[in-house]
Formats: C-alpha cells, sequence, structure tokens
C-alpha cells in the first residue's frame, strides 16, 4: 500500500498540529479536500460528535484549507456507498479521537474502508489521531473495558499488520495506571509495538517515518526499546 500517513498521539485540530497538516498535504495527491470523520466518538453521543466536526472544520478554515464532516456513526453509515463516494479525489481522511475498537468495528469491511484503501493506494493521506491511530494496527484497545484484560483488545484494522499501536503513551499511566505495563505484556515480541507521546506524530509513507511535535515516538521491537524525537527519522 502506498499513500502517506499522520499519526497523531493527542492533540488533533491543535496549533502543535499545524507542521503536520502541511507535511501532509504537500505529499498527497487529489483535490484538496479534507474529510473529517469523528466516528471514534459517536459511543459519547451527538453532542461530542460534533464538537469534533466542528474543531475540524474550524482548524482547516482557519488555515484556507477545504474540509467537510463524512457523517460516520456506526456500520450502517460506513457502508453507504454514496458517503464512500465521497473520498473519491480528497486529499485527506481526518479520524479524531474516542474509541479504537469502535472505530476498528464500524469500518472493517466497509465500502467506506474499501475506498480509503483505494485513495491510499493513488497517494492520498490518511490521518488518524489517538483511537485514529490505535485502530491501524492488529489489535485496538477497547477503551471502555471496565479492566485490562485480554478482552479489552479487539481485532485492529491491520493497515499495519505486525504493530500494536498506543496514543497518549507519556499520559497513559496517569490516565489508567498500569496500562502501559499491560500493553507491553500483551504485545507479541515479534510485532512492533508504536507509543506516541501527546502532541507528536510519526509522519511517513508506511517504510519511511519522521517524528514531529513536543515528545517522542516509542519503538519496542523484539525486547529492545528506542525512542526517537523531532525531527528524528524513524528506521522501521
Amino acid at each position: 500500500m502506498s499513500g502517506w500517513f499522520g499519526l497523531l498521539g493527542s492533540g488533533e485540530f491543535q496549533e502543535w498540529s499545524r507542521p503536520v497538516d502541511t507535511w501532509l498535504l504537500d505529499r498527497v495527491t487529489g483535490d484538496g479536500r479534507v474529510l473529517i470523520i469523528p466516528t471514534a466518538s459517536a459511543p459519547e453521543g451527538d453532542e461530542v460528535f460534533s464538537a469534533w466536526a466542528e474543531q475540524g472544520l474550524e482548524h482547516f478554515a482557519t488555515a484556507g484549507v477545504a474540509s467537510e464532516v463524512l457523517e460516520v456513526r456506526d456500520r450502517t453509515d460506513a457502508d453507504d456507498a454514496s458517503i464512500a463516494e465521497q473520498v473519491v479525489g480528497a486529499s485527506l481522511v481526518y479520524f479524531s479521537g474516542g474509541n479504537p475498537a469502535y472505530l476498528a468495528g464500524a469500518l472493517r469491511n466497509t465500502a467506506l474502508l474499501r475506498a480509503i484503501v483505494d485513495g491510499l493506494d493513488r497517494g492520498m493521506g490518511y490521518v488518524g489521531c489517538s483511537a485514529g491511530m490505535a485502530c491501524l494496527g492488529r489489535r485496538a484497545p477497547d477503551s471502555s473495558a471496565d479492566s485490562f484484560s485480554p478482552e479489552m483488545w479487539r481485532q485492529g484494522l491491520e493497515i499495519f499488520p505486525r504493530a500494536w499501536l498506543g496514543p497518549h503513551w507519556d499520559m497513559l499511566d496517569r490516565f489508567a495506571p498500569g496500562i502501559v505495563e499491560e500493553m507491553v505484556r500483551a504485545v507479541p515480541t515479534d510485532d512492533l509495538l508504536l507509543g506516541v507521546d501527546e502532541q507528536t506524530a510519526m509522519v511517513g509513507d508506511g517504510d519511511r517515518w519522521q517524528v514531529l511535535g513536543r515528545g517522542s515516538v516509542h519503538v519496542r521491537a523484539g525486547d529492545a526499546w528506542k525512542r526517537y524525537s523531532s525531527p528524528e527519522e524513524i528506521p522501521i
């Protein structure tokens, strides 16, 4: 798969992330449109979904970039051909935060996901923040789970089939003490574990990656950990 990716640990539509937008928009194909897709927040209700949508529209309007919201709240919406058709020709799809497992389940084997994969193959960009990032690997955590256990992990979209992706990496244990240890324990050592700090992004084409933002990207390959900070490249 070709295409371009911006994977954000947190902070979608905030000022720090504008260099991520620019990095991607300078490279992608398409008509310049950004499609904002707040699906991961849908379980929190229409008010939260709409708030993310409005933040995204305002963020890109301030930069003079055309943007639209895709009203995708569940699998029915994601499998609607008329919604998926809107991806054709777009330059970026942008998934904001929420529940990673819910997002993966809403998109898997749908017309929208097929349109996104086709778009990536022609050079479109994918931005995923928090849940929008964490849904892409082998497994996606269910943030509504009551406890840390194997049951918290659901099938991911496997866009990166050998990777597990952890946003908010530098803050996870403050949110939920013990979750980093649980995640490290859950990931097989022959898979990659990538933790992305808050207000930090890894940008790339799937083969070559670079860090942007204030924090670091933490990579576990086998038993070895390495840490990369802006503007370092990540050799994975």
